[in-house]
């Protein structure tokens, strides 16, 4: 049974342990692996390539410095003419993967939605002058559901999804994650997922060298101390070290940029780092 819509008062600052104050919660990119990677064995271990990720995402909730409120998701799996908010009480879920086991078009992650943080949302965004629309059908896709049924897995914290534009500009992307990030000290955890290296046609062993490379060089850039240096290399993610070899076209990169605006001044970490079908692959967080 769907878990109730919660609403932007019971996520308020203040309400999360008695009268004390909301710890700021950090901002995170984080890999979310390929299709439904995690779950190919129902009941059993998963593939020992992806072990790490899913070690990484099974932590994740625990090295936070509380249990978030809700959580405001950026995938790379939905992009828009304009930064689009769901506002759905109870998303469904969207399968948008292809030729996978039939168990894994059955997979559930049931938690809430929240329509009035949705607005909150929408709201920043409106008043940074980002034109925003709603959509309240669309399901999750796998991009929040695989990563979060992982982090997650009883699905009792809200959470709200938010597009991409279409355009892929990743100075807005900043500039938007920027507006978001007074959600954090009201307990939101904001989550860009996506993949640090996303190229499809590259795989296998000889592929590591090369992404090890531009790892080396966004890892550089994401956790320069200066936060205005860091936003300006990252708005310019193309001229790193083989970047569009990294990423021939750039959505799952996209989150990084949000999360790291929302990061504001705050410090930068690498906090996971892994090879998966030859690519290396990094998780970081801000705050």
């Amino acid at each position: 049974m769907p878990k109730p819509c919660v609403s932007l008062g019971e996520i308020a600052p203040g309400r999360g342990r008695g009268n004390l104050p909301d710890m700021k919660q950090p901002s995170i990119f984080l890999p979310h692996g390929g299709g439904p990677c995690f779950f190919m064995n129902p009941g059993g271990p998963s593939d020992p390539m992806w072990q790490p990720m899913e070690d990484y995402l099974h932590g994740l909730i625990a090295s936070l410095p509380e249990r978030p409120k809700a959580i405001l998701l950026v995938s790379g799996h939905w992009e828009e003419a304009r930064f689009t908010v769901h506002t759905g009480a109870h998303p469904s879920l969207f399968y948008d993967y292809y030729g996978f086991p039939p168990h894994t078009y059955q997979l559930r992650w049931d938690a809430p939605g929240s329509p009035e943080l949705a607005e909150r949302v929408a709201g920043l965004l409106e008043g940074a002058g980002f034109p925003t629309a709603r959509d309240d059908e669309r399901g999750w896709d796998h991009g929040v559901f695989i990563p979060m049924k992982v982090a997650v897995p009883d699905a009792d914290i809200p959470l709200v999804q938010l597009s991409l534009r279409a355009d892929l500009d990743p100075a807005d992307h900043i500039r938007v994650g920027r507006a978001l990030e007074p959600l954090r000290d009201e307990g939101v955890l904001i989550v860009g997922s996506g993949m640090s290296f996303h190229n499809m046609r590259a795989r296998g062993p000889e592929v590591t060298p090369p992404a090890d490379l531009w790892d080396d060089a966004l890892s550089d850039a994401v956790t320069d101390t200066d936060p205005q240096s860091r936003a300006n290399r990252l708005a310019h993610w193309d001229q790193l070290a083989n970047a569009r070899f990294a990423h021939p076209r750039e959505e799952h990169l996209l989150p990084l940029m949000v999360a790291l605006g929302a990061g504001g001044d705050d410090v930068a970490v690498q906090n996971h780092r892994s090879h998966v079908l030859g690519w290396t692959v990094s998780g970081y967080r801000f705050g």
